[in-house]
């Protein structure tokens, strides 16, 4: 373990970049669990529970990002409902006004209106 760190206080010292071939290399001579401890150490290897809170957490946000989804799809229909509604509304006054208009009735302007 000391060989790691002074491979990496070498790099940071020199200002040059880590040589991962140099600093695995370096750990050559402990095998397997020496590889090991470098991967882990990197972030190459991670752990079964990490991994696993990492896939749960995963579908988490997948699962609120479907809910947020359809909930804003629900929203946007209830708009397109209500905008229909309003031009139904419009289109009802505009032709009552218009058979008033016909039947000589001529409608008074609401106050503040020109």
């Amino acid at each position: 373990m000391l060989d790691l760190f002074t491979v990496m206080a070498t790099a940071e010292a020199t200002d040059a970049p880590a040589d991962i071939g140099k600093m695995i290399g370096s750990f050559a001579q402990y095998g397997i669990v020496g590889l090991i401890v470098v991967l882990l150490i990197f972030g190459i290897l991670v752990p079964r529970y990490v991994m696993a809170a990492l896939m749960t957490e995963k579908d988490n946000w997948r699962t609120a990002f479907e809910q947020e989804r359809a909930a804003h799809q629900v929203t946007r229909e209830q708009l397109a409902k209500a905008e229909e509604r309003g031009d139904v509304a419009t289109e009802q006054g505009r032709a009552m006004n218009t058979l008033l208009i016909e039947l000589g009735h001529r409608p008074h302007a609401a106050p503040g209106s020109a």
